[in-house]
């Protein structure tokens, strides 16, 4: 896989290793990871992210503990067998629905389209500091 899929945001205040591990789930998710597909190695993907090492063995660990990844001494990380992608443009139409109709709701309640992208985004942060769901 390359480096490119990751792109942490300290900026997020979500610990970095977790937001690793969220896009290797993603990358699965939607087929840009598939079973067996080697991660990139701990050390160059920490230098091209520019984080400590140990943050990427960290999320690495984490991955391997849900059986998401694969760790296998001396040959790197692996896309577990057992990983398997979800059903993501289901996902996506039955949450395009919800969406639609939220934001019809708040149109008919007089707010703008930059005021219910406000309150969109609030909410997605406000869960994320919460350590609330993801993708």
């Amino acid at each position: 896989m390359p480096p490119t899929i990751f792109r942490p945001n300290p900026a997020l205040g979500v610990p970095i290793y977790l937001q690793l591990m969220e896009q290797v789930k993603h990358a699965i998710e939607t087929g840009a990871l598939r079973p067996g597909e080697q991660l990139p190695g701990i050390r160059p993907l920490a230098e091209e992210l520019v984080i400590n090492p140990n943050t990427v063995a960290k999320a690495y660990r984490e991955l391997e503990h849900e059986g998401v990844i694969e760790l296998r001494h001396g040959a790197g990380a692996f896309v577990s067998a057992a990983a398997r992608p979800k059903r993501l443009a289901d996902k996506l139409r039955a949450g395009q629905a919800i969406v639609a109709s939220a934001v019809d709701r708040l149109h008919a309640r007089g707010l703008s389209d930059d005021e219910i992208r406000r309150l969109v985004e609030a909410q997605l942060a406000g869960l994320a500091r919460a350590g609330g769901r993801n993708a």
